[in-house]
């Protein structure tokens, strides 16, 4: 046990470089194509564009926010609110019959299975940023009879 949270620690840097460039490339896509996202802006919130673009430059400031050594922490539990912020628009793809508009046809229809399990996979990336908000010191328990 110990050595499988001694190797995940040592991941832990490596991980954190690449959560902080996926959160860059998705800030980003926010820019070059915001009416796809605009149209899983669940409609009862207002100004869904100023929305996907607000939310776009704070994955960006939160994706450089967790790479630096300095930052990482306040970034960390940024993004857990950020993700905690959009999961509605995750929920309105899941439960609604969204066509996106201006995507790939690949991309266009998402199957039921994928828009459902984004849902859990919201967990699962709140988790990720949740373990950069730890204390160095808290990456591995060496303490006895844990």
């Amino acid at each position: 046990m110990a050595f499988a949270a001694e190797r995940l620690t040592r991941l832990k840097t490596p991980l954190r470089y690449a959560m902080g460039a996926l959160y860059v490339l998705a800030g980003v896509m926010h820019f070059v194509v915001p009416d796809a996202y605009a149209q899983v802006v669940p409609p009862v919130f207002p100004a869904a564009l100023a929305l996907v673009y607000v939310s776009g430059v704070a994955e960006i400031a939160l994706g450089v926010g967790v790479v630096l050594r300095h930052t990482q922490r306040i970034a960390a539990w940024g993004l857990i609110a950020l993700l905690v912020a959009v999961f509605p628009a995750n929920v309105y793809m899941a439960t609604s019959d969204i066509a996106l508009e201006g995507v790939p046809a690949a991309l266009r229809e998402p199957s039921d299975a994928a828009l459902w399990l984004r849902l859990p996979l919201q967990g699962v990336l709140v988790a990720w940023a949740w373990w950069y908000t730890r204390p160095e010191s808290d990456g591995v328990d060496s303490s006895p009879g844990r």
